[in-house]
């Protein structure tokens, strides 16, 4: 499998779980730390409650009360709780940095499963009873089976189904994360400015250590030719991009050059018609990414996981079976969350002048893509299939 973020360790939770011998391969020499803060809500708690993950998935998230909206003076404009549509609102109740979740399922899985960090992916070929794998260090091996859960940019997916301009739909967005000092006096509570004039905005959000906070920038692109691993041409974009913002903007940006985890990407997603090809799989970001702006990217990925880990096993390890049962049960879900994602991201479009007003919305309409969003599928028991339970009943 390729990628240790969050499917892939995910993934390798529920695959060694039924039964399966898991490789991980991660380009990183190591997991990495920080990123920006993703949520559980919906069908995804009650995955992370099959995991067994529950208590150490809320005793690693940040414990955000609330967020606070505010004007350029800093003057509270609107406020959201945690406690808000059960723990589902806007700041859902599990609330987590990447890197922590990340951290989670690794701790969680590396007794049972081969993880190895710095090396990648080179070379795949497959035939009718494997897929032959090329490492950039020079090692073949054979594997059953490969899946790519190399996120948005997915080496793999170039590598089996072609070029990323064939699956990748930019929403017109750019979004920036990285840790600073908390000299703000952040408590639990996020803030946020949003200068609605330029669809730009800059905010803080609390973590789990009270001496830190994460830093987060949006602002619109209506392209993106930045190398996603040239970091100081991102760092340049980034204080391009939001000069003069005004608010905080300046004392955030002091930090950019010391910390330790920056992260700038643009908003979008991936639509694919299939994410298998033979023997070869997409989970996660690689296959249907609904983009930050959905706030379901992390749910896609557990869900996913669960999923597709029991199909396999339910299926024999049959991979046509298994990979097109999998696409049946994900594809409504995904859909749904990819249209929340398009429809957030319209929202903090820049105003045109000129434009008409458009209609009201359909709020039964909305409320019921939200719930199909979060809660618009079936997990499976998979009783019939091998279990060997959470690690901690093991």
């Amino acid at each position: 499998m390729a990628g240790a973020s969050i499917a892939g360790p995910a993934l390798a939770h529920w695959l060694h779980r039924r039964g399966a011998e898991v490789t991980v391969v991660e380009r990183a020499p190591e997991l990495r730390p920080g990123g920006q803060a993703v949520d559980a809500r919906g069908v995804t708690k009650e995955v992370i409650r099959r995991m067994g993950l529950d208590a150490a998935v809320r005793a690693a998230c940040t414990q955000t009360a609330g967020a606070h909206t505010v004007d350029v003076d800093g003057n509270v404009v609107e406020t959201f709780s945690a406690e808000d549509d059960g723990g589902d609102g806007f700041i859902a109740d599990i609330e987590i940095l990447r890197g922590d979740l990340s951290r989670v399922l690794y701790d969680d899985t590396r007794d049972g499963v081969e993880y190895v960090f710095g090396d990648r992916i080179a070379e795949i070929a497959q035939d009718t009873g494997g897929v032959d794998v090329t490492f950039a260090s020079g090692g073949q091996r054979r594997f059953d089976l490969v899946i790519g859960a190399d996120g948005l940019h997915s080496a793999l997916r170039g590598m089996v189904f072609g070029p990323r301009e064939r699956f990748i739909r930019h929403l017109g967005l750019v979004l920036a994360f990285y840790s600073v000092p908390n000299e703000f006096g952040l408590d639990r509570w996020m803030i946020e400015y949003q200068d609605k004039a330029t669809a730009r905005s800059a905010g803080l959000r609390p973590v789990g250590d009270a001496t830190q906070a994460m830093a987060m920038f949006a602002f619109p692109a209506a392209g993106f030719d930045v190398d996603h691993r040239d970091v100081e041409g991102q760092k340049r974009l980034l204080r391009e991009q939001v000069d003069g913002l005004g608010w905080w903007t300046e004392r955030i940006l002091k930090h950019l050059d010391d910390t330790p985890d920056f992260y700038l990407d643009q908003v979008a997603q991936v639509v694919m018609d299939r994410w298998s090809h033979g023997r070869v799989g997409l989970i996660g970001d690689a296959a249907f990414s609904s983009s930050p702006m959905s706030g379901q990217g992390t749910g896609l990925a557990l869900v996913g996981a669960y999923l597709l880990a029991g199909e396999l096993a339910a299926a024999g390890w049959e991979p046509e079976v298994a990979f097109a049962a999998y696409e049946a049960r994900m594809r409504p879900f995904v859909e749904a969350n990819q249209e929340i994602g398009r429809l957030h991201a319209q929202s903090r479009a820049v105003p045109q002048p000129e434009a008409e007003p458009g209609p009201e919305p359909d709020m039964e309409a909305l409320m019921a893509l939200v719930d199909r969003a979060l809660n618009g599928i079936d997990l499976p028991d998979y009783a019939s299939a091998p279990d060997s339970g959470p690690s901690g009943a093991r």
